[in-house]
């Protein structure tokens, strides 16, 4: 029975990995992504206007 407790642990986090690769990847795209997309575009919009408003720090 020793061979199936060293088995086991293994086992579990390889079942929980392969379902958090599966979540992961369901969730990209779909209704959401122009959402997602959109706030993104206005992060970065809002550090380039921020960048470009205050000359003294040079990057």
């Amino acid at each position: 029975m020793d061979y199936v407790s060293a088995l086991v642990p293994p086992v579990v986090m390889a079942v929980f990995f392969i379902g958090l690769i599966v979540t992961i990847v369901k969730t990209q795209g779909g209704a959401n992504k122009s959402k997602e997309d959109a706030v993104v575009d206005a992060a970065l919009e809002r550090a380039e206007s921020a960048r470009q408003a205050s000359p003294d720090i040079k990057a």
